[in-house]
């Protein structure tokens, strides 16, 4: 194994406060334009509604700032651990840049912003952020150390995501958007900890509990059932349940960013920290882009003939 990488040079504390939010982790928040994009009302796409837009963005902002305090509130709980962390131990708490006073203080201004903003946008959606928060704070304080329900928390943070993308601009909830979505975060989530056991190189304890009962087998057959239920559940959703039948063309760029996110976690160790091997990753990227392309002009241009 490599040697661990030498620490960085120490931040001032507004930066420290800034990467303690861990601002690259905010574009898991992007999964709450899913219900934007792929819903529509009287056959016309929410994308070409401005107030829809609006709703968004402040389900976004709140979102961030909400995921934010959960992340501040886990580290300073794992702070001893992500010391003996090659990684993690760089992070602002555990590194001693930010102290255990600052912390709190952070969190409550995220969480407090992330309320005011929330109210804007409706109680409904109030309630529904403040169940994907009593959702991050039961992994962070007891189901992070519990095998597999490590994971199915995990997803079950990404499932809420999507739900409140829905309740913001009050579109029906699509069964199809919620089976997708939880495929496609327990897919991420048990390569998640495969690139943790890669990272660590067999030495796991003192970092996460439940790293202790996972195996690279084990792993694996998670990985390929993931990988059938996520690839499976987005191809009938384009045939079945989406507004055209045209989003069938977006099949080929879900099954290469799957693919290709294997080979990374395979043949490069990558998948400990998801958010930056899809922002790091050139193809991933550019599949991300097409995808986009492709998923809103088919469903802005294309005839609706589904619901």
């Amino acid at each position: 194994m490599t040697d661990p990488a030498p620490a960085p040079v120490p931040r001032a504390l507004p930066l420290a406060a800034l990467a303690a939010l861990r601002p690259k982790q905010w574009t898991k928040n992007g999964l709450l334009i899913a219900a934007l994009v792929f819903s529509a009302r009287d056959g016309v796409s929410n994308l070409t509604r401005v107030d829809d837009w609006l709703l968004f963005i402040g389900a976004f902002t709140s979102f961030c700032l909400l995921s934010s305090t959960g992340y501040v509130y886990n580290d300073l709980r794992d702070a001893e651990a992500d010391r003996a962390h090659p990684k993690k131990r760089f992070r602002p708490i555990a590194a001693g840049e930010l102290t255990t006073t600052g912390a709190w203080v952070l969190m409550g201004l995220c969480f407090t912003g992330s309320m005011a903003v929330a109210a804007l946008v409706g109680v409904p959606f109030v309630i529904c952020a403040l169940l994907y928060f009593a959702t991050t704070l039961s992994y962070s304080t007891v189901f992070k150390h519990y095998v597999i329900l490590d994971v199915m928390f995990l997803s079950a943070c990404y499932l809420w995501r999507a739900v409140a993308g829905a309740v913001a601009i009050d579109v029906p909830i699509s069964p199809w958007l919620l089976l997708c979505t939880a495929f496609l975060a327990l897919f991420l989530g048990f390569n998640k900890r495969r690139g943790e056991i890669m990272l660590l190189d067999g030495r796991k304890s003192g970092t996460r509990k439940a790293l202790d009962h996972y195996s690279p087998a084990m792993l694996q057959e998670f990985q390929a059932i993931t990988t059938s239920g996520t690839i499976i559940s987005y191809a009938l959703y384009t045939v079945l349940g989406s507004p055209t039948p045209w989003l069938l063309l977006t099949l080929p760029y879900a099954l290469y960013g799957i693919f290709r996110y294997i080979y990374l976690v395979d043949q490069r160790g990558e998948g400990a920290a998801p958010d930056e091997t899809l922002l790091k990753d050139v193809p991933i990227l550019l599949t991300v882009a097409l995808y986009v392309a492709t998923a809103v002009a088919v469903i802005v241009f294309a005839p609706h003939t589904g619901p």
